[in-house]
């Protein structure tokens, strides 16, 4: 079953627009992965394309149906071991 991306904010120009003027490489890259999806291209060319399993692609549609352009970049909180001293 694919998934479709739900979250009309933005049209694949404005997503590639974004992308163009992000600082963030890796949300660059995604928002043009969701950019080609948007205009049709299957999933797994798209993925392809930008570097990224199938797979990987799904999972950042349904963070982009759930946050936005916002939930394109990597996640700062619980990264990494926690310190052993306060």
């Amino acid at each position: 079953m694919a998934v479709s991306v739900d979250r009309k904010d933005h049209t694949a120009s404005e997503l590639r627009r974004l992308a163009a003027g992000s600082r963030d490489a890796s949300a660059a890259r995604r928002m043009l992965a969701l950019a080609l999806v948007l205009e049709g291209v299957p999933r797994a060319v798209a993925a392809e394309t930008c570097g990224m399993d199938r797979q990987t692609l799904r999972d950042w549609v349904h963070r982009y149906n759930a946050e936005g352009v916002s939930g394109l970049s990597n996640r700062k909180e619980g990264v990494g071991r926690k310190p052993l001293l306060t």
